[in-house]
């Protein structure tokens, strides 16, 4: 899969703070750049935990469930665009089904 962008997911753990994501975060990324994901089914092989939220948006569950992250995934293109990145407090805050 092709995701846009990484720079989102590396300002968030370089943010003072949030650096314990980092891990977690790189890991996430370079699973799904391997991935060839052509469903959701495909999804949860790899992230048993993600949830589809509609609107051809996901979210996966960070580091124990601490961090939120919101992709939307265009199958047929084979593109992961990043949405958010945030703690559990501000993921509960937004709308997952409709951030852009």
């Amino acid at each position: 899969m092709r995701i846009v962008s990484h720079r989102k997911l590396r300002e968030f753990y370089q943010t003072p703070g949030r650096e314990d994501s980092e891990v977690a975060l790189e890991r996430w990324y370079q699973t799904v750049e391997a991935a060839q994901w052509t469903s959701f089914s495909d999804i949860r092989e790899d992230f048993g935990s993600a949830d589809s939220v509609g609107n051809q948006h996901y979210v996966f569950n960070i580091r124990g469930n601490k961090y939120r992250l919101v992709v939307v995934v265009k199958f047929l293109m084979g593109y992961v665009f990043i949405r958010f990145v945030g703690t559990h407090e501000e993921y509960d805050k937004i709308d997952a089904k409709t951030i852009c």
